[in-house]
């Protein structure tokens, strides 16, 4: 196969899958893709997180700005913020970029911008029930979830909990399998990660709006 058949595919595929992303949000404000990122991406990642430095990974706080602060009561995970100064980390956002740019066209979302970064849960680690916006607070938009993790099984634990509304108190569990992506409406689904008994490698990511005015710029982070 050439390169630019490889890359046609790659296009289709994509378009494939952001058309199922867009329907789902439709319907659903949430949109579950087992091994969807494209495998070579997806490997990639998988890779490059696993080889990422230990000291390159910060602990994960919560809140933004002057409300940032650490709890390990809340969260445990450690993480680092995605740039496009390696390739792959240039894949990546290019990736997220034509994914913005389709839901744009599709459901005229205005989303801005975007923010990401690779998150490592060692054996223990875990989320608990949050949300990632909160209504009214017009920043994150959608949130991206995408999962780096090879030869997962059930028995590794470590899954991600959707709940459809506050009151919520069941849920439904997503494994964490490779390439797996998960996207949904920041504001409407709580959601927590349970623990896991071996490392545990994804990305987390959110599309904003913008809400700079001539008294305030509101950058990603």
């Amino acid at each position: 196969m050439t390169k630019q058949t490889k890359q046609e595919t790659s296009n289709c595929s994509n378009s494939q899958l952001f058309e199922r992303i867009a329907q789902d949000l439709q319907t659903k404000g949430y949109s579950i893709n087992p091994s969807a990122l494209p495998l070579d991406l997806a490997g990639s990642l998988s890779t490059h997180i696993q080889q990422l430095a230990a000291n390159k990974f910060n602990p994960a706080g919560i809140g933004r700005k002057q409300a940032h602060k650490l709890s390990d009561v809340v969260r445990s995970d450690k993480i680092c913020w995605i740039t496009d100064e390696t390739t792959v980390g240039g894949d990546w956002l290019n990736w997220t970029s034509e994914l913005q740019q389709f839901l744009n066209r599709r459901l005229f979302m205005g989303l801005f911008s975007f923010e990401s970064h690779f998150a490592h849960y060692a054996p223990g680690d875990f989320y608990k029930k949050h949300l990632d916006a909160f209504k009214g607070d017009a920043n994150r938009v959608l949130s991206l979830v995408v999962y780096l993790n090879h030869n997962w099984s059930e028995e590794d634990g470590g899954e991600l909990v959707m709940y459809v509304d506050e009151h919520d108190e069941t849920g439904f569990k997503v494994n964490p399998y490779l390439g797996t992506v998960v996207i949904f409406l920041s504001e409407e689904f709580p959601h927590a990660v349970l623990p896991s008994i071996r490392d545990r490698y994804s990305i987390a990511g959110w599309f904003r709006v913008n809400t700079s005015n001539t008294k305030h710029v509101d950058p990603p982070r």
